[in-house]
């Protein structure tokens, strides 16, 4: 099938063809022609299938084909994102679709001056995309008015709950009003939070949408993992970014600080790297990140922030520096390679007590993760198989370790376990002395 097919204005398939889209991917051609239709959609897929494309053309084909109303225009669409980086690639997306057109979008999200934001939007707006907390507060200073909106896009709802949005959400959507409109809501996961949104929003009639079960890697990502000590990822990752066919990695950490040592480690390394996570400011991040896509650094490495919405093209390497504790964040992860049905490569650092985090991804997605044999770095200390730890190992925090406890334990089990019942008595006698209480004083005669 092509796009052709889907009933799409020859304006925005003039646009996709400059973008170089050919063939839609399997959310693409179900949602598009249920949206053109007019109904509400559900979307149910892993990152990177093509979601924003999936929303952003019906809204595009609906809003041109309207006649625009005379004096200042009210917002027609919202859609609304998690996450900043997030929202800055749907906007881009939304440009590049609607260069044919005369359709006229905006941004405003969160950690930067609004003075930019509210000049274009003084200016008239149909389309708007926003994150939640700068979106309540610019309705809040009157600058933005939700009341005639006819398409309302919830984008990555399960990241926006996850994230501690509901408040934010629930102001927008009384904001919204009780007018007809249609819901677009799209999500990687169905938890019961998303489940209570959808009953609310959208209608009796709704499309649902599902592309592959929504803890499913794709399948054009080479997966392995290494089997390393910890004190070894540094030299593992210096050694696997040596790799000539390694064009640009995304290291991902599991946090803040930890993206921050690894970036000096390989900068100082002579490696070009730099790190994004929530810590740093919007401008810092934005500028990691162009850098990275310009291919002025070579590593850019991350928290789960950035594990959806960073859309990055022809993306050769994903990182697992460290396991995440979360199946499905490794699903979004590595979702940022592979992306549009390229190809890409995986690789997972796995320490010790980060196993049985690797045991839970591979039970979830159903699928054995192969050992990479070309280990310079071998794990020597003993692989945690048992239930995960939230912390550090037995033996890192300063007290005895199993191995000492299991010293003064007698040789020979079986032996040990069979000295005779007076013996026994006896040494437990030896280190529990029984202690004597003393007689009450006699109380003095009368």
């Amino acid at each position: 099938m092509q796009f052709q097919d889907l009933g799409i204005d020859t304006e925005l398939l003039r646009a996709l063809d400059d973008a170089g889209y050919t063939v839609p991917t399997p959310i693409q051609e179900q949602a598009i022609p249920a949206a053109i239709a007019g109904r509400d959609v559900l979307g149910l897929a892993q990152t990177g299938t093509g979601k924003t494309c999936a929303f952003a053309i019906p809204i595009l084909q609906k809003l041109k084909n309207e006649e625009r109303l005379p004096g200042f225009p009210p917002i027609r669409s919202l859609i609304l994102t998690p996450t900043r980086e997030l929202a800055i690639q749907i906007y881009d997306s939304f440009l590049t679709y609607a260069k044919y057109t005369d359709i006229r979008c905006a941004l405003v999200y969160g950690g930067v001056s609004q003075y930019n934001q509210t000049e274009a939007l003084s200016a008239g707006v149909d389309v708007l995309v926003a994150t939640p907390g700068r979106l309540n507060d610019l309705c809040g200073q009157g600058y933005i008015d939700l009341e005639d909106i006819e398409l309302f896009i919830l984008d990555e709802a399960d990241r926006m709950l996850d994230m501690g949005f509901i408040d934010d959400v629930e102001r927008i959507i009384k904001r919204m009003g009780e007018h007809e409109m249609q819901t677009l809501l799209f999500s990687a996961t169905m938890p019961k939070s998303v489940q209570s949104l959808v009953k609310r929003l959208l209608k009796e009639d709704f499309t649902r949408v599902e592309v592959n079960p929504v803890s499913t890697t794709v399948e054009t990502i080479d997966q392995s993992v290494y089997f390393v000590d910890r004190e070894n990822k540094k030299k593992l990752l210096l050694y696997t970014l040596r790799d000539p066919e390694l064009d640009r990695a995304l290291v991902f950490v599991r946090t803040k600080t930890g993206a921050d040592k690894v970036a000096r480690e390989l900068s100082r390394s002579r490696v070009g790297a730099d790190a994004i996570h929530g810590d740093k400011s919007q401008i810092d991040r934005q500028n990691a990140l162009n850098r990275f896509k310009e291919g002025k650094i070579r590593v850019l490495v991350a928290t789960d922030i950035a594990a959806r919405g960073l859309d990055i093209s022809e993306l050769s390497h994903v990182i697992n520096y460290d396991v995440p504790m979360e199946p499905e964040n490794y699903v979004h992860r590595i979702g940022r390679t592979g992306r549009a049905g390229h190809g890409g490569i995986a690789i997972t650092f796995c320490q010790a007590d980060e196993v049985p985090y690797l045991r839970r991804i591979e039970k979830t997605i159903d699928k054995q993760i192969p050992v990479r044999e070309d280990n310079p770095y071998p794990m020597q200390e003993k692989p945690h198989e048992g239930k995960p730890s939230r912390g550090r190992s037995r033996s890192r925090r300063g007290g005895r370790s199993r191995r000492n406890l299991n010293n003064n334990k007698p040789q020979n089990i079986e032996t040990a376990g069979e000295q005779p019942a007076e013996q026994a008595k006896e040494n437990n006698r030896s280190r529990h002395p029984r202690r004597r209480r003393k007689k009450p004083a006699a109380a003095p005669e009368a």
